[in-house]
């Protein structure tokens, strides 16, 4: 009797401890809050998915905080703030900014390009062009926004796209010309920039393909060499760069031209690490996260190429496959 009793006070102390180890209980229901720092341009998906995300996981809380993929790097190196998984527009803020001493790796896992975008009520609208584009934008009537470079990889992104323009129609001034007109309308993330439109106040926004679908835009497509949308004119991207402020006030990063990678990761010292590993595991599912991210205008990279640089935990490589071009 006392060697039955012995042995049920061992298990339950057993299940106790293994109940209190979420490690070793990765099958029991998630709960809590998940905090997840995102590029304004993944607002829309990250939306839908993290209510789908809570509807099948009702014991989680997604908090969502959109800001440009810059300033929510910011908000963890500088700021402190605390961040389970962030999302950047470009895989290289993460690189540059969080790894090392705040994460570890990264994964890509969708693409996008820039685009022009404008409304009805935009002057010259129906006169726009992959000629004449520069023009139109150059006029003395016309008024376009674009986000900061140092905030948001949209806006260093967009002089890249002019830098590139200059290169494709063969004029070493337009990139210059451009970069110094409208300045007041220049934004934190591209996001902003809808408002400018919406209002009217400006004719023009440059932005990325998804945003315009997802509002409902009218939107000029631009040339393969200049809209860095195809991993395979890497080469050609290159040839654009631009500099945006470093980690301390007074340091700088050049940042070349490169096709459009968004990445997550995870925190090393992430609030909820279950959580945000199931968070990811839905999010990369290509019939649930990577099916909306489709569906609102963004080009799924799942599975994506293997690269060592990545240095992915383990139950990432599911998304992956032997590598064929670098990351």
């Amino acid at each position: 009797m006392r060697n039955s009793f012995a042995f049920l006070l061992l298990f339950l102390m057993f299940s106790c401890q293994s109940s209190n180890n979420p490690q070793k209980n990765k099958n029991a229901a998630i709960s809590g809050d998940i905090i997840i720092f995102h590029a304004g341009s993944l607002s829309v998906p990250f939306q839908e998915i993290a209510r789908d995300f809570e509807r099948e996981n009702p014991g989680v809380k997604v908090l969502l905080e959109a800001a440009g993929s810059v300033d929510c790097a910011r908000k963890i190196t500088d700021m402190h703030k605390p961040c389970d998984l962030m999302a950047s527009s470009d895989y290289k803020i993460i690189k540059k900014f969080l790894i090392p001493g705040y994460t570890s790796w990264y994964l890509p896992f969708a693409g996008n390009e820039m685009v022009i975008a404008y409304t009805d009520h935009s002057a010259l609208g129906d006169e726009i062009s992959v000629q004449n584009w520069p023009e139109i934008l150059l006029s003395e009537e016309i008024r376009y926004s674009r986000a900061d470079p140092d905030a948001d990889p949209c806006g260093y992104r967009t002089v890249m796209v002019m830098q590139l323009a200059g290169l494709y129609y063969g004029r070493n001034d337009l990139a210059n010309k451009l970069a110094a007109k409208d300045q007041r309308y220049i934004r934190p993330k591209e996001v902003d920039l809808l408002a400018l439109l919406e209002l009217h106040e400006t004719d023009y926004i440059f932005i990325y393909l998804s945003v315009a679908i997802q509002h409902g835009l009218k939107f000029l497509e631009l040339p393969d060499e200049i809209n860095l949308k195809k991993m395979e004119l890497n080469e050609h991207y290159k040839q654009a760069g631009v500099k945006i402020k470093g980690n301390t006030p007074s340091s700088q990063i050049e940042v070349r031209g490169e096709a459009i990678v968004y990445a997550v990761t995870e925190l090393d010292n992430a609030p909820n690490p279950l959580v945000a590993e199931a968070f990811l595991n839905y999010l990369l599912n290509n019939e649930k996260g990577m099916k909306i991210m489709n569906q609102t205008g963004h080009k799924s990279l799942i599975p994506v190429p293997q690269n060592p640089d990545m240095k992915l935990p383990e139950y990432l490589n599911q998304y992956t496959i032997a590598k064929t071009d670098t990351i």
